[in-house]
């Protein structure tokens, strides 16, 4: 088996002539623009039984091509709260809700960003916004994330290229609520079906609260403020419970998959 977690040409040299059967784990575009794999599929007569792909995309069938979560950023050295013995899930925290990321020009982000500047709101959530992307973290800015995310009920996510981003997981992973702006971005990913965007974590369930316009925001968070400390701390514990159970669900599958396919010829 063979595991490509880079948006990269696969390329199977004579090294591996006696190679039996191939799975790629494949970070996908965020367009969904992964037709170039095609060629390399087996039934195309390549030499890749199955793929798992990220994001919404079109090819997913559930036979060649299956659905993979994008998980919390380890590549900025986002830790693993598998163990969350360390995540107060208890006490109250200081803030509704947060954002911190890159606000793009003519996007949605910058509607958000209008509403957390309102006066109701510019002291209920911890906001930090950036004109430019950065690709790495220092220490000191993951620790003021995590920190924020710790702080907050509710995980504010504004789409980027992609409906689908780190922050839905990681707030997951600390017991931060994520609101996640429903909508299908511009590109080739799937919209065809009414799950669609987010299939995968709606197959699943996944305890977020879904919004199409953030100028409903303040509604809503007026209506979060309204929930007891015990409430709050109930869909906590749930949150990080679902999502410790997701991965182990998305594990399993895996798992049963790859014996599937490679065992059944």
């Amino acid at each position: 088996m063979v595991v490509v977690r880079n948006y990269l040409t696969i390329v199977i040299t004579s090294r591996f002539s006696k190679l039996k059967h191939t799975a790629v784990v494949l970070l996908g575009n965020e367009e969904c623009a992964n037709s170039w794999i095609l060629p390399y599929m087996r039934s195309h007569g390549g030499q890749v039984d199955v793929a798992f792909i990220v994001y919404d995309s079109p090819l997913v069938d559930n036979k060649q091509f299956y659905q993979w979560p994008l998980g919390v950023a380890t590549y900025r050295n986002f830790p693993d709260f598998s163990h969350p013995t360390n995540i107060d899930l208890i006490s109250p925290r200081s803030h509704l809700c947060n954002f911190l990321g890159t606000v793009y020009t003519n996007s949605s982000r910058q509607v958000l960003m209008k509403v957390l500047e309102s006066p109701p709101l510019q002291d209920e959530c911890i906001v930090r916004g950036r004109s430019v992307w950065v690709p790495l973290e220092t220490q000191e800015s993951l620790n003021n994330y995590i920190n924020s995310l710790q702080k907050s009920d509710l995980t504010l996510n504004p789409v980027g290229k992609n409906t689908e981003c780190y922050r839905i997981y990681e707030a997951f992973s600390l017991g931060s609520i994520p609101v996640v702006e429903d909508v299908v971005t511009p590109g080739g990913c799937d919209n065809r079906s009414k799950t669609t965007p987010l299939r995968l974590l709606k197959q699943h369930n996944a305890p977020m609260i879904l919004i199409k316009n953030w100028a409903d925001l303040p509604g809503l968070l007026k209506q979060q403020s309204q929930l007891s400390l015990a409430e709050k701390v109930d869909r906590r514990v749930a949150a990080v419970k679902w999502y410790a159970d997701f991965k182990r669900k998305m594990k399993a599958e895996f798992i049963r998959i790859l014996l599937e396919v490679f065992l059944s010829s």
